[in-house]
C-alpha cells in the first residue's frame, strides 16, 4: 500500500511569530551573542534565529555595525552610576564609573573591540555621558576642557577593554607577558639604568589599580589642560 502523503498544514494553523520590533531584534541579538560570540551576531545570521529574511531586520537596523551599537546600548544598562550622587571624592567616584563601565566591557570582550570604531546613542549611553560630565563639573573642571575631557575618558576604557580582550584571545599573551617581565628584571643598570632602577615596579599592581591610576592621571589632565 503507498503510504499517504500528509496534506500541508495550513499557514493559519502555525503558532504565530512574535512581531518584529527594535526592542525583539536586540534582545534576540544579545542571547545570540551569549551563546556564539559577537562575530555571529549578523544580520543573516540573526534572521535566522528570528525565522524571517535579513531584508526584514533593515527596516529596523541599519546593519550590522548599528546592531553591535544596540547590543552595546542594551548592556550598558548594568554600568553602575550610583557613585555619580554619592559622597566622597569625585574623582575617586568617577574611577568607580568608568571602572564599572570597562567591566562591562571585559565581559563582552569582541564588543570592545566593536565599541572603539562604534557607539551607541541610547538613553542608557546618554545616561553614562551625563554622569560623568557631571562629576566632571562638581569637581569645576572648566566646561570646555570637560566637554573634550569625557570623550577621552571614554577612549581610554574602551580600548584598555579591547587591548585585554585582544590579549585574551591570543595563545602566546602570557608567554609574551612573561617574557616581557624577565627582559625588565634582567635589564642592565649599566646600558637601561632608568628600567633597573624602577625594576619590579614598572609592572607592580593590579589591572583595576593600575586602570584607576589610568583615569584620575587622565582627570587631572583634563582639568589642567586648557583648550
Amino acid at each position: 500500500m503507498t503510504p499517504r502523503t500528509p496534506a500541508p498544514r495550513s499557514r493559519r494553523e502555525r503558532p504565530a511569530k512574535p512581531a518584529l520590533t527594535h526592542g525583539t531584534i536586540v534582545a534576540s541579538a544579545v542571547r545570540l551573542m551569549a551563546a556564539e560570540g559577537l562575530q555571529r551576531v549578523t544580520m543573516r545570521r540573526l534572521a535566522q534565529e528570528l525565522d524571517t529574511g535579513p531584508a526584514s531586520l533593515y527596516v529596523y537596523v541599519a546593519g550590522t555595525a548599528e546592531l553591535h551599537a544596540a547590543i552595546l546600548e542594551e548592556l550598558l544598562g548594568a554600568v553602575d552610576l550610583s557613585p555619580a550622587t554619592a559622597e566622597g571624592d569625585w574623582r575617586d567616584r568617577l574611577a568607580q564609573v568608568l571602572l564599572s563601565y570597562t567591566g562591562v566591557l571585559f565581559d563582552h570582550p569582541g564588543l570592545a573591540q566593536s565599541a572603539l570604531v562604534t557607539r551607541p546613542s541610547g538613553p542608557h549611553y546618554l545616561a553614562l555621558v551625563e554622569s560623568i560630565l557631571a562629576l566632571l563639573h562638581e569637581g569645576e573642571v572648566p566646561d570646555g576642557q570637560a566637554a573634550w575631557g569625557v570623550d577621552v575618558l571614554l577612549q581610554v576604557a574602551t580600548a584598555t577593554a579591547a587591548e585585554q580582550s585582544v590579549r585574551e584571545g591570543a595563545p602566546d599573551a602570557e608567554d609574551d607577558h612573561d617574557a616581557l617581565v624577565e627582559a625588565l628584571g634582567q635589564a642592565s643598570a649599566r646600558t637601561h639604568p632608568r628600567i633597573a632602577a624602577l625594576g619590579a615596579d614598572l609592572f607592580s599592581g593590579t589591572p583595576q589599580q593600575r586602570l584607576a591610576w589610568i583615569f584620575r592621571a587622565v582627570v587631572n589632565g583634563t582639568a589642567t589642560t586648557p583648550r
